[in-house]
């Protein structure tokens, strides 16, 4: 059924994550929000990409399963240097190693976005971003990890939309907003794949 205001059906949004819902209202999208619940533990040898469109579709189907009949969208953003996947730090001195880690260098940024239709069949895709970080001095560091607003519940400890954590990049190639956390081409194309018009 369609929202009465904006002629646009709603979805389940599994996801708690505020950047996602503004980007979801920003283009008039009425949605209900169901966080998933899985375990984010990455599998023995699994690389970054296959985790995290693995994570996005898990999430997908476990909201799927308290939702019948009804559209899904999930996603999923890790960060990665190699075969090494950075989630989310669980402490300051965590956080601090992972900005350090990244300070002058390359890494990637990959986030997954899965639709689920009404009938279960998944379209999953990704986005792959390089992000430079310019060098840090280590009281730069100590200074951005003191505000845990900063780097608590984001992966590899930083958002690139805010102001602070923004300062860090010095350049990015790709899907920025499949940095910040939904890739908003590839979850359009998406969702109309699985005949969600907008």
């Amino acid at each position: 059924m369609a929202d009465t205001q904006t002629g646009v059906k709603p979805l389940i949004l599994a996801s708690g994550s505020p950047r996602r819902q503004q980007y979801l209202k920003d283009f008039g999208i009425a949605f209900e929000i169901d966080p998933a619940d899985i375990d984010e533990t990455p599998h023995k040898g699994e690389l970054p990409l296959p985790y995290v469109q693995r994570l996005a579709e898990e999430k997908a189907r476990e909201v799927a399963s308290r939702h019948a009949g009804k559209v899904i969208l999930a996603g999923d953003t890790t960060v990665a240097r190699g075969r090494r996947i950075y989630g989310k730090p669980e402490s300051k001195e965590e956080a601090y190693e992972m900005i350090k880690t990244f300070s002058g260098r390359r890494h990637k940024v990959m986030s997954g976005v899965c639709v689920l239709d009404e009938n279960g069949k998944a379209v999953v895709k990704h986005t792959v971003t390089v992000v430079q970080f310019k060098p840090l001095r280590h009281k730069d560091i100590e200074a951005y990890v003191a505000n845990e607003d900063n780097w608590r519940g984001v992966a590899g400890a930083y958002k690139i939309q805010g102001t602070h954590g923004g300062a860090l990049v010095k350049s990015a190639n790709g899907s920025i907003s499949g940095v910040v956390g939904l890739p908003l081409v590839e979850t359009i194309n998406a969702l109309k794949t699985v005949g969600y018009e907008l």
